[in-house]
């Protein structure tokens, strides 16, 4: 198989908690030809203390969804083996920029499928997890949202991301400049496009249509 990136071999680092673990991710890389192990750590807090620029991938072994949310990983792309399965995770974690989610029992050869692809700038999931976001996303056709996130204008925008908060109209108002009465007819508007009936309801349908940043 010929070099992709122009002869050199694509630069990989690992990270897993567990010794054994880590092992057997280093003993994968190791062993493909395109492959250069260009460091192992035992948790994301070392990877982001060492210099990483010019890694290629990450495959980190990890269910801390907290850890890899806090630590930067620059521009590498990174692989995750997880037990990690909800829907609102997995959504959070892609949208930080992970590229290729599988279950810890994936095979080899599905962990050098999910290298390439992230590599390649694809996004690679595990069946079960494709499947639980499809449950939770998959009731709404991608143009019948496309036409609901047009609908909602900026301000209605900042207005349900503070509901989002928590924030009650007064706190709105203030933080807004503007009238609790505005504020009143904001959420009055963003109800009604949303086909939601209480706050709650257009909070959640906010989350599921990637309005509201989680």
């Amino acid at each position: 198989m010929s070099k992709r990136n122009g002869g050199g071999a694509i630069k990989i680092a690992v990270v897993a908690t567990s010794a054994v673990r880590r092992a057997k991710l280093e003993s994968i890389v190791r062993h493909h030809a395109e492959f250069h192990l260009a460091g192992s750590f035992g948790a994301m807090a070392s990877l982001a203390s060492s210099a990483r620029t010019e890694l290629d991938v990450i495959v980190i072994d990890s269910d801390s969804i907290h850890d890899l949310l806090r630590e930067p990983t620059s521009g590498a792309a990174i692989v995750l083996l997880t037990e990690i399965s909800d829907a609102r995770s997995i959504a959070r974690l892609l949208r930080s920029g992970v590229r290729a989610i599988l279950s810890r029992e994936s095979s080899p050869d599905d962990l050098l499928a999910a290298i390439y692809a992230a590599w390649d700038g694809l996004v690679l999931l595990s069946t079960p997890i494709a499947e639980s976001l499809a449950a939770v996303y998959g009731d709404q056709s991608l143009e019948v949202e496309g036409e609901l996130s047009e609908e909602i204008t900026s301000r209605e925008t900042e207005v349900l991301r503070m509901l989002a908060e928590g924030l009650v109209n007064k706190d709105i108002a203030t933080r807004l400049g503007i009238s609790e009465h505005t504020v009143k007819f904001h959420i009055s508007s963003i109800l009604d496009k949303m086909g939601a009936s209480t706050r709650t309801e257009a909070v959640t349908l906010g989350i599921r249509r990637g309005l509201i940043p989680i």
